[in-house]
C-alpha cells in the first residue's frame, strides 16, 4: 500500500513539475503586443502549433477589450498616413493574432478550429490592419475569408509564398492545368497585394520600359499584375465565361498597359497588347 502511495506521489510531482515548466516555457518579452505578434509569427513559421497558440492567446488575453474599443470606433478601415492606421494597435494585433491561430489550427489540419479562429476574427475585429514589412498594410479578415473559402472548397492552392513572381508562376501552372478556380485565386491576390505600386510604376511610365533586360524587371509589380490579369481573361476565356474574360482583358489595358511578361525563350512580350487581340476576337 505504501509502496503505490509513494509512486503516486511520484507522478503527481512529476505531472506538477511539468505543468509548471509548461507555464514558464514562452519567453513572452515585455508583453506588448507588437512583441506576441512578432513571437507568434516565428513560432507559426516554424509550424510550432503550441508556442503561436501561447503568443496569441497572451496577446488576445491582455488586449482584446482596447481592441473591442477601437473596432467599434471605426465604420470602415482606418486610412491615412503609417502612424495614423498604426494608432489602432491593439486592433491591428488581436486580429493578426487571431488570424495567425487560424493558420496554425490549418497546418495542424484542425480545420473546426480553425474556423472558429478565423470567424471570430471576420465578426469581432474586422478593421484590423497588418503591416507588411515590404512596405503596405494588409487586411486580416478579407484573408481569413480566403481561408475559409479555401478550406470549405478542399482547394489545395498554396498561399506560402506570396511573392509577385511566385503566385504568378501559380497562375501559370493552374491555366495550364484548365484551373480556374485555382487562376482566379491566385490572380486576385496579386491584385490584392500588389495593384498599389504596379499603379505606381505605370504611372510613372509613357511608354514601355526597353533599356535593359534589369530596368524592364525594375518594373515587377506592374509587370506581375498586368500578367495575373492576363492568365485571368485567359482561363475565363477558355472556361466560356466571357464577361469576366472581357473584364479582366479591359483592366488590364486600361489601367496597366505597360506591364511586360518575361518568356523562358530570352525576351519579353506585352500582355496587354495581347489582350487587346483576344477583344477583338471576341467580338468585344
Amino acid at each position: 500500500m505504501r509502496t503505490g502511495r509513494v509512486i503516486l506521489g511520484t507522478l503527481l510531482a512529476i505531472l506538477t513539475l511539468a505543468i509548471g515548466r509548461a507555464a514558464y516555457a514562452y519567453d513572452y518579452g515585455d508583453y506588448r503586443s507588437s512583441t506576441l505578434v512578432s513571437k507568434a509569427w516565428g513560432a507559426l513559421n516554424q509550424s510550432d502549433l503550441e508556442a503561436a497558440l501561447a503568443y496569441t492567446n497572451k496577446c488576445i488575453e491582455l488586449y482584446a477589450d482596447k481592441a473591442k474599443e477601437m473596432q467599434a470606433s471605426l465604420k470602415d478601415y482606418a486610412k491615412g498616413t503609417e502612424s495614423e492606421i498604426h494608432a489602432y494597435w491593439a486592433l491591428n494585433d488581436v486580429a493578426t493574432s487571431l488570424f495567425i491561430q487560424g493558420e496554425a489550427y490549418r497546418k495542424a489540419d484542425m480545420k473546426e478550429e480553425a474556423k472558429t479562429a478565423f470567424e471570430k476574427l471576420i465578426n469581432e475585429y474586422s478593421f484590423g490592419q497588418c503591416w507588411d514589412p515590404k512596405g503596405w498594410f494588409w487586411k486580416p479578415a478579407e484573408a481569413a475569408k480566403e481561408k475559409i473559402a479555401l478550406m470549405e472548397s478542399g482547394s489545395a492552392v498554396d498561399f506560402s509564398d506570396t511573392s509577385s513572381s511566385a503566385l504568378v508562376t501559380k497562375a501559370w501552372a493552374a491555366l495550364e492545368a484548365k484551373d480556374l478556380d485555382a487562376v482566379n485565386l491566385y490572380a486576385n491576390k496579386v491584385l490584392e497585394l500588389y495593384t498599389p505600386q504596379a499603379k505606381e510604376m505605370q504611372a510613372s511610365l509613357k511608354m514601355y520600359a526597353w533599356e535593359t533586360k534589369e530596368k524592364v524587371f525594375s518594373y515587377w509589380a506592374l509587370n506581375d499584375v498586368g500578367t495575373a490579369l492576363y492568365i485571368r481573361g485567359k482561363a475565363n476565356e477558355q472556361a466560356g465565361n466571357i464577361k469576366e474574360a472581357k473584364e479582366a482583358y479591359e483592366k488590364l489595358v486600361e489601367e496597366f498597359k505597360f506591364a511586360q511578361c518575361w518568356d523562358p525563350g530570352g525576351w519579353f512580350w506585352r500582355p496587354a497588347e495581347d489582350a487587346e487581340k483576344r477583344l477583338e476576337a471576341l467580338g468585344l
